[in-house]
């Protein structure tokens, strides 16, 4: 009878009671969420400060072409070595204290940069903020995995994507009208909130799990996501997960085994099967072109419509307003459709327009088409349609999804490792492919190589959208859906016979 009450008691969640868990998880990722902002604010500053350096000195050379190159690629090249660094301080000291670290690490890059006076003393700050940079994804992805619920957990994951761009956009939009120091500002503001959220940051449970903390881990996890059934069910599976893992270690550390398990590790397919697809998933965000874009947006809107008849400022706010509301629109998409179906097939509908512009710029160098503004901003709002609505919110809520349980430092590591190699290099050479190809060739260029990708997307890219992330494991290492159910059936039976 007591069995009963205790089921019920479980399963009478009220609204609010539901609702409380909800909103603990959303004031969690909200910490994440401002860490992207941050680096949005960072991207999209050097888009404006440049031009009002050089308006302040009324010389081109206060910053040269290939100092301006270099500052967003800084940006991202700095945040190499904390790739690696990052995730080692998290498997030590826990997810906590680690993104306390970077985000005391943010306010300090701020401050640097609001009393800069100097191009030196802006690099600078930008190596500091590089920390962000690096934890992007081996900090902030990890939180929001690993502290959501899967029923939630792919919202808040296409959410903070949106963020990034809402930096850019802000960034964008304070440098227009105001000194680009009031970015710092705002990036001072930001940090202090992010600080305040690590403070009520409790540890994650996965990483309380691997350290043997399970009665902290069953509390967090249940100040996290509640007591009800599923999330209870959840919890037992997170545990026996872990004493499955730890079953198996050896208790005498010994270097040449360790190695070894490393290197078996690395073969096995749960590791190089989702790090391949994770690698491919942000290949194709980053070829997509739009962080490029959205860093030397006044040079490329230049280039397109030659500044007749808009202004480059107006139509770059105008692309970053389309870019943040078509994220959110496809958050609501994300919700309806299933991750791989929506990759696809805004991927598909941002190429064509990428290829439009390519073929539109080409007849009009031709001199088969007449130059009109207006078309080229309508191309360029059907290309950040596409991209905003896919690549942008999945690709980082994809990869966080598939990224190995057993090895998820060395998994994130490398993924992010990729990801900055990619997009560091991609932004530096940017300049260099607009003038060798021009706008028609550059374009083509992004068309084509995210045409690959995509194609490679489309043929292995598995499911990941509601999945448990030990689900998400088991059908990396290619076990059928029904076998995972059985074994689950058959931890349950085992645990409810237990307490009979």
């Amino acid at each position: 009878m007591e069995e009963i009450e205790d089921y019920d008691r479980l399963e009478k969640y009220n609204g609010w009671q539901k609702r409380k868990f909800f909103f603990r998880q959303l004031l969690i990722s909200t910490g994440a969420w401002t860490c992207y902002f941050i680096m949005g604010i960072s991207f999209g500053a050097s888009t404006v400060f440049i031009p009002q350096i050089r308006a302040e000195a009324n010389s081109t050379k206060a910053v040269s072409e290939e100092v301006a190159s270099w500052i967003p690629a800084i940006l991202v090249y700095s945040g190499l070595p904390w790739s690696f660094i990052l995730p080692v301080v998290m498997k030590i000291y826990g997810r906590k204290y680690t993104f306390t670290f970077v985000c005391i690490s943010n306010l300090i890059s701020f401050i640097v940069l609001y009393c800069s006076t100097t191009i030196t003393q802006i690099i600078i700050s930008e190596l500091i903020n590089g920390i962000n940079t690096g934890g992007h994804f081996t900090v902030s992805v990890m939180i929001i995995t690993e502290y959501t619920s899967p029923k939630y957990r792919g919202f808040f994951l296409t959410a903070k994507s949106a963020t990034l761009f809402w930096g850019i956009l802000v960034s964008n939009a304070i440098g227009t009208f105001f000194h680009w120091k009031n970015i710092a500002l705002v990036g001072i503001a930001c940090s202090i909130y992010s600080i305040a959220i690590a403070f009520i940051l409790p540890e994650s449970p996965y990483w309380l799990t691997t350290k043997h903390r399970f009665d902290k881990c069953s509390k967090s996890h249940r100040w996290l996501k509640g007591s009800d059934v599923q999330s209870e069910k959840d919890l037992d599976q997170l545990i026996l997960f872990q004493k499955n893992v730890e079953s198996n270690k050896n208790a005498n550390f010994e270097l040449k085994e360790f190695v070894m398990k490393n290197i078996n590790v690395m073969s096995s397919r749960q590791f190089y099967k989702p790090l391949i697809l994770s690698i491919l998933v942000q290949s194709l965000y980053v070829f997509s072109g739009k962080v490029v874009f959205s860093v030397y947006a006044i040079d490329i809107i230049r280039k397109i419509t030659k500044d007749q008849h808009i202004s480059a400022y107006t139509a770059m706010l105008i692309l970053d307003g389309v870019t943040v509301f078509c994220m959110y629109i496809g958050c609501v998409f994300a919700k309806m459709l299933t991750r791989r179906k929506l990759l696809i097939t805004t991927s598909l509908f941002g190429i064509v327009f990428l290829v439009a512009i390519s073929v539109y710029s080409y007849l009009i160098k031709l001199g088969v088409l007449q130059e009109n503004n207006y078309v080229s901003i309508g191309l360029m709002i059907g290309y950040s349609v596409g991209i905003a609505c896919g690549p942008i919110i999945l690709s980082q809520a994809i990869s966080g999804e598939l990224v190995s349980i057993e090895s998820r430092g060395l998994s994130s590591c490398c993924i992010d490792l990729c990801l900055k190699i990619n997009l560091g290099t991609l932004v530096k050479i940017s300049p260099l492919i607009f003038k060798s190809w021009g706008t028609e060739g550059a374009f083509l260029f992004y068309g084509v190589t995210s045409s690959m990708f995509l194609f490679l997307i489309y043929k292995y890219l598995p499911e990941t959208k509601d999945k448990t992330l030990q689900e998400i494991a088991e059908c990396m290492k290619g076990k059928s859906k029904r076998k995972v159910c059985v074994e689950e059936d058959a931890f349950l039976a085992h645990n409810n016979k237990a307490v009979n």
